[in-house]
C-alpha cells in the first residue's frame, strides 16, 4: 500500500511540472525528462532550424534549441511518458544522429555550514601545530598579486558583480557595457552579455541567486588590499560569470555545453567548475576538448560522495581530457575532508575545501566542499599566468601538480599532494616526503580478514618487522562497509594511530614507530564486506635478514574433537628464528586454546578466538611449538598452517 502511494504522488508532481521535473536517466543519472541532447553526423551539410525541426518530427519528437550549429549539436524534446531508454533507442537509430544522451542535470558540489571562519585559513593558516596546512599564498603575493588580463570563468550559479569585494575584478564585455541594450553589439551571438551569460535564464544578466557561484568567484579573486571583507588567491583578476545553474543549485548539460563553448569562444584564460552530476556525456567531453583545443585549462571538482572516482566516476572531474584538473577537500589539518571523493588516478590534487569563507551574494559566508578547493586550484593557475602569459594549460597543469606538496592525509588518495602558490609560481619541486611508506624497502607478508568477514567480529593481529624503527602494511584490496566496520591500528606500545573504512584498495596504513604495528578489524552486526588482504609490510631503519619461507601445509581436525591435549613441533634445521602464517584459525574464545613454546619450552603466546590470515609468534632458535587444547563443550573448524617462515 506504501509503495502506491508514493506512485500517487510522484505522478501527480509529474502532472503539474511537466517541463522542469528532473527525473532519472536509463544510466540511472539525473536528467530533465523528455529531453535529449542529440549530435547530428557531419558529412549533412548545414541544417536550417527548418531542417532541424523535421528531424525532430521524424523522431517523434519537437526540436528544443540549437546548442551548436557548427557541431551540429541539438536539444530535443518527447513526451516523458516515453521511457528514457526507449527514447535513446529510437532517436539513436535514426541514420542521421552520430551520437544521443539525455539532457542531464548537474549540480553544485558544495556542502552548506552556518559557521564562519575568522581568517581564510586556506591562504594563510595561522595555526601554530605541525599539521597546520595552508596554500602558501602570502610567499606567493610576493611575486604577484594577479592581473586584470587574466580571464576565469566561474561557470557556476552567477555571480553577484555587484558585491563591493568583487565589482572591481569583474570581467566586462566592453562592446556590451558601451552599445545599446537589447542589441547584440559585439555580434558574438548573445544579447547584453556585459559580465557574462545566463544559460538557466537565458538572458545577459549572470546574477547569482544561490550564493555557490558568487563564493568560488570569492575565493579566485576578491579584491586584495582595499580594506573590505575577503581577498582572493588574485587580488586582481577579471572574473567572467556564467550562469549555467539555477538559484536550486540544478543545472542540464544543454547549458553546461553552451556556458563552456561560450567561455571557450571568449577566450578565457581557466574555467573554473564547481558541480558535477550525470553520466558520462560524449557532447560534454567533447565541450571540454573544444576548450582544451583553445588552450583552456579546466579545473573540476572531484565531488562530495565519499567514492572512490576511480572506481566510480563523477563527472566532469574524471574525464580523460588532458586540460582536466580534478581537485579533493582538505581540512586545515591536513586530511582529506570527510565528504571528499578521492582517487589515486583520477584525482588530481587536494585544496583547501572545509570551512572556507568566502563571498556571498550578501555579505560573506563560510562554506565546505570540494566546490571551494576548486577555486583554489583555478586561482593558482590564475596567478600563474599573472608572472607568465606564455604558459600553456599543459604547462599550467603540469607545474600545479609537480609543485604540489606531499601530505600524509593524501597519500593514495590523490596522484599528487596539495596545492601550493609559491611552488607553482617559483616552477619550485619539493623533495619527495620521507616518511612516505611508498618510499621505503619493504618485505613481502601475507594477512588477511576471512572473506566475506563475519558480523561482530573483534579480531585482533600483530604485524611486525624485527628491528625496523617505522612499519606500515600495504592493503593490496581493503573494502568493508563504511562507517561501521573499520580497521584500527596501534603501534607496538598500544598508543592509537588512526583507523580505516571503506573502500581503501591500494593505500597504506597508519604509520607505526618501532618494528611493530597491531591491526583490530571489528564489524558491527549489520552488512559485511570483502575485508582486507595485506601483501607486504614497507619499513623505515636497519630491519633484519628478511623471512624465508617454506610450503608445510598442516591442519587439525575440522572441526577439532573435545578434550584435545595435542602438540605439533615445526623445525627448520640451523635457523635462528622461526614462525608460521595461518590460512585459517577458529577456536572457541575462551576455552579453547593454541599455546605457543620455544625449542626450551618458553610460552610465547596464547590464541583463542578468531586469527585468520595471521602470522604466529616467533620463536628463537630452530622450533617452534604448538599445543592445542579444548575443553569438553563447543568445538569449532581448528586452525590451518600455510608454511613456515624462517631466518
Amino acid at each position: 500500500m506504501k509503495s502506491q502511494g508514493r506512485f500517487f504522488r510522484l505522478g501527480t508532481f509529474i502532472v503539474c511540472c511537466l517541463l522542469s521535473l528532473p527525473t532519472a536517466a536509463a544510466t540511472g543519472a539525473e536528467a530533465v525528462s523528455g529531453e535529449y541532447v542529440v549530435k547530428m553526423r557531419q558529412g549533412l551539410g548545414t541544417m536550417s532550424d527548418a531542417d532541424m525541426r523535421t528531424f525532430a518530427k521524424g523522431i517523434n519528437a519537437s526540436f528544443k534549441s540549437l546548442v551548436s550549429s557548427k557541431d551540429k549539436i541539438l536539444v530535443v524534446k518527447k513526451p516523458i511518458l516515453v521511457r528514457s531508454d526507449a527514447a535513446l533507442d529510437e532517436i539513436r537509430a535514426n541514420p542521421q544522429v552520430e551520437l544521443v544522451e539525455p539532457n542531464y542535470v548537474y549540480r553544485a558540489s558544495s556542502l552548506p555550514n552556518d559557521s564562519r571562519l575568522d581568517e581564510l585559513w586556506g591562504l594563510k593558516n595561522n595555526d601554530k601545530s605541525v599539521e597546520a596546512v595552508d596554500i602558501d599564498a602570502q610567499r606567493a603575493w610576493g611575486l604577484t598579486t594577479g592581473d586584470r588580463k587574466v580571464v576565469v570563468a566561474v561557470i557556476d550559479t552567477g555571480v553577484n558583480y555587484r558585491h563591493p569585494d568583487l565589482k572591481e575584478n569583474m570581467w566586462v564585455n566592453r562592446a556590451e557595457a558601451n552599445g545599446q541594450s537589447g542589441v547584440d553589439d559585439d555580434g558574438n551571438g548573445f544579447v547584453d552579455d556585459i559580465y557574462g551569460y545566463d544559460f538557466a535564464n537565458k538572458d545577459g544578466d549572470p546574477m547569482d541567486d544561490n550564493d555557490h557561484g558568487t563564493h568560488c568567484a570569492g575565493t579566485i579573486g576578491a579584491s586584495g588590499d582595499n580594506g573590505e571583507g575577503v581577498v582572493g588567491v588574485n587580488w586582481n583578476v577579471s572574473i567572467m560569470a556564467l550562469k549555467f545553474l539555477s538559484g536550486s543549485g540544478g543545472g542540464t548539460l544543454e547549458d553546461a555545453l553552451k556556458a563552456i563553448d561560450y567561455a571557450t569562444k571568449m577566450g578565457v584564460d581557466v574555467m573554473s567548475n564547481s558541480w558535477g552530476g550525470g553520466g558520462a556525456s560524449a557532447t560534454l567531453k567533447a565541450a571540454i576538448e573544444r576548450a582544451e583545443k583553445a588552450g583552456i585549462l579546466f579545473v573540476a571538482a572531484a565531488g562530495n560522495d565519499r567514492s572512490n572516482n576511480d572506481k566510480n566516476p563523477s563527472y566532469p572531474a574524471n574525464y580523460e581530457v588532458p586540460n582536466v584538473i580534478s581537485v579533493a577537500a582538505v581540512d586545515r589539518r591536513g586530511k582529506l575532508a570527510s565528504f571528499s571523493n578521492y582517487g589515486k588516478k583520477s584525482v588530481h590534487i587536494g585544496a583547501p575545501g572545509v570551512e572556507i569563507l568566502s563571498t556571498a551574494r550578501s555579505g560573506y559566508k563560510s562554506l565546505n566542499g570540494t566546490s571551494m578547493a576548486t577555486p583554489h586550484v583555478s586561482g593558482v593557475a590564475a596567478l600563474m599566468l599573472a608572472a607568465d602569459s606564455s604558459l600553456s594549460y599543459q604547462q599550467l597543469k603540469s607545474r600545479l601538480l609537480r609543485t604540489s606538496v606531499p601530505l600524509a592525509g593524501l597519500r593514495s588518495k590523490v596522484s599528487h599532494g596539495f596545492l601550493n602558490a609559491f611552488n607553482a609560481l617559483s616552477n619550485r619541486v619539493p623533495p619527495a616526503d620521507i616518511n612516505d611508506p611508498a618510499q621505503w624497502p619493504f618485505e613481502e607478508q601475507s594477512h588477511a580478514t576471512p572473506h566475506p568477514y563475519a558480523n561482530d567480529s573483534d579480531n585482533t593481529m600483530t604485524i611486525q618487522v624485527q628491528g625496523a624503527s617505522k612499519v606500515a602494511v600495504h592493503f593490496e584490496r581493503f573494502e568493508t562497509e563504511r562507517g561501521f566496520d573499520k580497521a584500527l591500528f596501534f603501534d607496538g606500545a598500544g598508543n592509537p594511530l588512526g583507523e580505516l573504512s571503506g573502500d581503501q584498495s591500494d593505500s597504506f596504513s597508519p604509520v607505526a614507530d618501532g618494528d611493530t604495528i597491531v591491526i583490530q578489524f571489528k564489524s558491527d552486526f549489520s552488512i559485511t564486506g570483502y575485508g582486507f588482504d595485506i601483501d607486504r609490510v614497507h619499513y623505515k631503519g636497519d630491519a633484519r635478514e628478511s623471512w624465508r619461507q617454506r610450503i608445510d601445509e598442516v591442519s587439525t581436525a575440522h572441526p577439532y574433537s573435545n578434550r584435545i591435549d595435542q602438540e605439533v613441533v615445526f623445525e627448520q634445521p640451523g635457523a635462528s628464528e622461526i614462525r608460521v602464517q595461518f590460512g585459517r584459525f577458529e577456536t572457541e574464545k575462551n576455552y579453547d586454546f593454541v599455546s605457543f613454546y620455544d625449542e626450551n619450552g618458553l610460552l610465547l603466546d596464547r590464541w583463542d578466538g578468531v586469527r585468520s590470515g595471521e602470522i604466529s609468534p616467533t620463536a628463537q632458535g630452530d622450533k617452534l611449538i604448538i599445543r592445542l587444547q579444548t575443553d569438553a563443550s563447543v568445538t569449532k573448524y581448528g586452525f590451518d598452517v600455510e608454511s613456515i617462515q624462517y631466518r
